[in-house]
């Protein structure tokens, strides 16, 4: 009954020390400064030294509680965040973390306690420094022993490594390095957890290697969670450029045409549009944000329109602006609206024989942001209608541009009546600050 109510104690304390580290490693992991290093695979001096101020300190205060004359053996995790320490920071993080978290033992006179630690930290830093790919360290879990017999057979048949293997090893020969060393001397030089019998010695030496594994497991998982985000990130803004690659192209070609007509009969009108179109493109090469004020995009249509009244004339396109002044400050997509007026033009008006109008308006209504493009051009058929969103660069480009950087918290809405004209309307989340890059 003794033999089996201290297996029990034994068993139950192993569960706490585990339940330590994952709740270590989970505190750690909700620090964004900490994120970041564990991001950084290679780590500058000031890197190295915030993870040991985030790592020692709660190291530290687990050997207090041991020592404190509470019955908290198992919140001593020195040697394992020696080992963790040398594994994440190299061979001088490790020995140092390791001495430092060490002390309150060693002023206990527990005179093996920090050569023990600092010789774990160095462990693990040469395990690390040994490792070729260091990606490779945080493939070693809480069952990476499970796979040993694959490992051997793959390093007797193919002469390969399984690196992830090393950690184990190390960690496992930490563990009974420190029973060999009790035993050689006097057990109240070291703290370590009695293990009886062979049992016990390997539920000990499984906790140690688990120990490790856990917080390593977790912050991997982090490191993951964080490489997906920058990679979607990336993926956004590739997008956005390929859209925006698919408006410019599509606009400078209609523009160079109708430079192209007012050269033929008005030399002065074609100077001008010139002009235009070079402060049009020295805009277009010098921006490089996703998000512009909308003060600037009018600004933007407005050179544009310059263009296309040159072409039309004065008699025959007429431009109505209403702009909420509240409106000017907030940002919206870059190269927006100049599809839509782009679309006006040449679906809307350039088939009428008489004179054509385009009204913008926009305005602020409930934390939105409210832009309206109206002409009286053709219109646009019912047959026509469920083919506008997908057919065409113009109005496509503007909805899959809208929907990458809203996701569903926009609205983009036509109505038009065929003969009579067509209203677009958007509402997008208004937002007033500094551009989004």
């Amino acid at each position: 009954m003794n033999i089996l109510s201290a297996g029990k104690d034994l068993l139950f304390m192993l569960l706490l020390k585990l339940g330590v580290a994952s709740s270590f490693a989970a505190l750690l992991a909700r620090w964004t400064i900490f994120r970041q290093v564990l991001f950084t695979e290679e780590r500058d001096p000031d890197q190295k030294l915030k993870l040991m101020l985030f790592m020692v300190p709660p190291l530290f205060v687990g050997v207090f509680l041991r020592l404190g004359g509470f019955p908290y053996r198992f919140a001593d995790l020195t040697l394992e965040g020696a080992f963790l320490l040398g594994l994440l920071g190299g061979r001088v993080v490790g020995p140092i973390g390791g001495s430092i978290v060490s002390l309150p033992a060693f002023w206990n006179h527990e005179w093996l306690s920090l050569p023990l630690a600092a010789t774990a930290g160095l462990v693990g830093g040469l395990i690390r420094q040994v490792i070729p790919n260091k990606e490779d360290l945080w493939n070693f879990g809480p069952f990476t022993f499970l796979n040993i017999p694959k490992g051997m057979v793959r390093l007797v048949r193919r002469g390969e490594v399984s690196w992830e293997m090393l950690p184990l090893v190390g960690c496992a020969a930490l563990e009974l390095g420190r029973m060999v060393l009790v035993r050689a001397t006097r057990p109240s030089w070291l703290f370590v957890i009695d293990a009886r019998n062979d049992w016990a010695l390997a539920l000990v030496v499984l906790a140690t290697v688990m120990a490790v594994a856990v917080p390593i497991k977790i912050w991997n998982n982090t490191r993951i969670e964080m490489n997906l985000e920058q990679h979607q990130q990336l993926l956004l803004k590739a997008r956005m450029a390929a859209l925006s690659s698919q408006i410019n192209p599509h606009f400078l070609f209609n523009t160079l045409n109708t430079v192209l007509a007012l050269i033929r009969f008005d030399p002065d009108s074609a100077r001008k549009v010139v002009l235009k179109l070079s402060k049009i493109l020295r805009l277009l090469l010098r921006k490089h944000e996703t998000f512009v004020p909308l003060r600037e995009e009018i600004e933007f249509i407005d050179d544009y329109l310059d263009i296309e009244v040159a072409r039309f004339g004065t008699d025959s396109l007429e431009i109505v602006k209403q702009i909420g002044k509240e409106t000017l400050e907030t940002f919206i997509p870059s190269m927006l609206l100049q599809p839509i007026v782009e679309n006006c033009l040449k679906h809307g008006l350039a088939p009428k024989l008489e004179g054509g109008r385009i009204e913008l308006r926009t305005a602020s209504r409930r934390g939105m942001l409210v832009i309206e493009i109206e002409d009286n051009g053709m219109g646009i058929s019912e047959e026509k209608m469920p083919h506008v969103y997908v057919e065409g660069i113009g109005l496509s480009n503007v909805r899959e541009r809208l929907r990458v950087l809203y996701g569903n918290e926009f609205h983009l809405e036509i109505r038009s009546r065929e003969g009579e004209g067509t209203l677009i309307r958007i509402e997008v989340p208004e937002v007033i600050g500094t551009a989004v890059s």
